[in-house]
């Protein structure tokens, strides 16, 4: 997997971050729970960007591992806003998604890396 996708991929999941809660906030009038997702969906590209910076193989892993995080919390808020109307079932889908797929290749970037420290 190379870098670039997951930087791209992240990037673009930010994007689509960013319009969902102003979506959220202009057209369904929803403020606690958009101010929620627009922090952790923004977050995974933030820390995936910053593990192109790592000082070594356990920095990389740890940044990774925070987006992991950032990603998984998110697809709580998205479930969460599906589960009580905010979200459509296609919007709901779309953009989870896109959120499973980025949680799967931050998973295999750091089970890959963990098991290359340990050859």
């Amino acid at each position: 997997m190379s870098d670039s996708i997951l930087n791209d991929k992240s990037l673009k999941f930010g994007v689509r971050i960013v319009r969902l809660s102003q979506h959220l906030k202009e057209e369904r009038k929803e403020y606690v729970l958009s101010k929620q997702i627009l922090r952790s969906g923004t977050s995974v590209g933030a820390n995936v960007r910053e593990s192109r910076n790592a000082e070594s193989d356990l920095d990389f892993i740890h940044k990774l591992a925070i987006a992991q995080k950032e990603c998984d919390e998110t697809c709580y808020w998205l479930e969460l806003l599906f589960l009580t109307d905010y979200l459509n079932e296609n919007e709901y889908t779309s953009i989870n998604s896109d959120a499973i797929e980025l949680l799967k290749i931050i998973k295999s970037i750091i089970i890959t890396v963990k098991k290359r420290i340990k050859k």
